[in-house]
């Protein structure tokens, strides 16, 4: 017996060419011996899908789709999530497919309503296990989060029973968790269908919890995961199987499409290929590449183009736009002002010659001046201040969104995400654009990152890593004139944003309470710059994004008392 996994980077939307993905990617598995292939959740349709579902001509192209799907693969069993319509309810379902039939379908018992996730808007839980037979063994299936929290005590509901052409769907009913159900109903496999997306040391959660299910069933399991960008999020693959007692049998690559097997003797999956794990810092550069080549790919765009300052963030973004894209697709635009040093030029400049982008200088003093001159009689009598530091920035947010008009590459911001914590980014100039790299990596982790890229090939100046950071707006300008320290910021952030401590707790855990109340009042106060700012990748557990969603206008505060 020969289990095929297909770890596949299905686009949202697009039914067709999903189809066309999945049955290539069964004719391999057929070709290369196996007996069934498990594809991720929701593969036909992507995930996750949204507002889509709420559209009954979507779910009806999805039907029209399995049933394609099933014409189109007939040699193997096919297990494939798709949505499904019934009954004026929606569903979260696989199915199983052979000899040009839909045998069965599972309907997805937990439904996720936390974080990224909020699949109670559109799904409605089902109650019935789902266990079918191929060569003698009992396969039974969940969906992500079946395995991963109780649903609780549900009303008993009978099951029909049928036994045509191998395909058994126990007549039990659901009384337990997902993964007890399925073994109750005589499943000796437990196949799970995942669209689980990324963030740092998600793989360690997944083995411990994965164990957890092997532990109480005691069937051996076969972890099937989406691989691909999705506007902001990320799924990383990392498909894998555990033996009964909990050993890694197989581990796919991760961040990458592929087909990988999984043979069963006597229903035991047998040592099969184990991909070592990357190191954190890879794993999120490769994450930072998947984001961003897929959305410019997936939405059509020829290119990017971003601003390169000289500094470490537009560093760093260039070299995963360039990794991510190919150099002929990244267009990388320098415009200093009189503020700008020398150094930051040269570095640009450096850069982008060893990356071998195109690169553009636009000088903007003349513009600067224009614009002054003309708000000449509005600002008299009035000093010099951020407004004049906002313009600037703003000027070149406008340079850089003609250029990407004119060419239809889209503008990368390079704002990271301890500058979209505090507000440290001005709205309509730097924050200008249609995708956001970084917002989602602290500062600290920026440094990290240009350093690893670094370790590959040297293309980041190393004075560009070494100088203080600085948007050069004024003379003599440094972020940590208006900011705490990175270490210390980043620190407060990560637990007042990430973990949702409260103030108290975080002074309570050794940091200065004057830069916790500037923090967490900067926090509070850029929600309005926030809420319009581009979307960007998501790597940790909690981004600016989807998983954020505190009002604007908000008066509550948190007491430090």
């Amino acid at each position: 017996m020969r289990i095929a996994i297909a770890q596949l980077n299905a686009t949202v939307g697009d039914i067709a060419g999903n189809v066309d993905r999945i049955a290539r990617f069964a004719q391999e598995a057929r070709a290369a011996g196996a007996d069934v292939m498990v594809t991720p959740e929701l593969a036909l349709c992507g995930y996750p899908p949204e507002d889509l579902l709420l559209r009954e001509d979507f779910l009806q192209a999805c039907e029209h789709a399995l049933q394609d799907l099933a014409s189109r693969v007939p040699e193997i069993t096919l297990v494939v999530g798709h949505p499904r319509g019934a009954d004026c309810r929606r569903y979260n379902s696989a199915s199983v497919l052979r000899g040009g039939k839909i045998l069965a379908t599972y309907d997805k018992h937990n439904l996720p309503n936390y974080t990224v996730f909020d699949e109670k808007r559109y799904f409605e839980p089902a109650t019935q296990p789902c266990v079918f037979t191929v060569g003698g063994v009992r396969f039974g299936i969940n969906i992500c989060e079946d395995t991963w929290g109780a649903l609780g005590p549900a009303a008993a509901m009978p099951v029909e029973l049928h036994d045509r052409v191998g395909i058994n769907i126990c007549a039990d009913t659901w009384d337990a968790e997902a993964p007890q159900a399925a073994r109750h109903a005589g499943a000796s496999v437990l196949l799970v269908l995942n669209a689980s997306p990324y963030h740092m040391q998600k793989q360690g959660t997944r083995y411990s919890v994965m164990r957890e299910r092997v532990k109480e069933t005691g069937m051996p399991l076969v972890y099937v995961n989406l691989v691909g960008g999705q506007d902001e999020l990320v799924f990383d693959g990392s498909s894998f199987a555990l033996a009964g007692d909990g050993t890694i049998t197989h581990q796919l690559s991760s961040f990458k499409e592929q087909l990988g097997f999984v043979d069963l003797v006597d229903g035991r999956p047998q040592p099969g290929e184990v991909t070592p794990p990357l190191a954190v810092e890879a794993e999120v550069y490769e994450a930072l590449k998947l984001g961003v080549h897929d959305y410019v790919t997936k939405n059509g765009f020829p290119g990017v183009l971003l601003g390169l300052s000289g500094g470490i963030d537009s560093a760093l973004t260039l070299a995963v736009a360039a990794d991510a894209l190919g150099a002929d697709r990244v267009r990388a635009v320098m415009m200093p002002s009189q503020y700008t040093a020398s150094m930051s030029r040269e570095d640009a400049m450096a850069q982008a010659g060893a990356m071998g982008v195109r690169y553009t200088e636009i000088a903007i003093k003349p513009i600067f001046d224009a614009f002054r001159e003309a708000l000449a009689g509005e600002f008299r009598g009035l000093p010099e201040d951020t407004t004049e530091e906002n313009l600037q920035s703003r000027i070149r947010g406008t340079l850089l969104m003609a250029m990407s008009n004119k060419s239809g590459s889209i503008v990368l911001t390079t704002g990271n995400k301890s500058e979209m914590g505090t507000g440290y980014a001005t709205l309509y100039g730097d924050m200008a654009g249609g995708f956001g790299v970084l917002k989602d990596i602290n500062k600290m982790l920026v440094y990290r990152l240009a350093r690893y890229r670094n370790g590959i090939s040297p293309v980041i100046p190393q004075r560009v890593i070494d100088r203080a950071p600085s948007a050069e707006l004024r003379p003599g300008q440094t972020d940590q004139d208006s900011l705490p320290p990175y270490p210390v910021l980043d620190a407060i952030l990560e637990a007042y944003v990430e973990q949702d401590a409260s103030p108290r707790d975080i002074v309570a855990a050794g940091y200065p309470r004057a830069d916790v109340e500037r923090v967490v009042k900067l926090v509070r106060g850029s929600e309005y710059k926030r809420r319009q700012a581009p979307i960007g990748i998501r790597i940790t557990h909690r981004g600016f994004g989807k998983d954020w969603r505190y009002p604007i206008t908000n008066r509550y505060r948190p007491r430090f008392e």
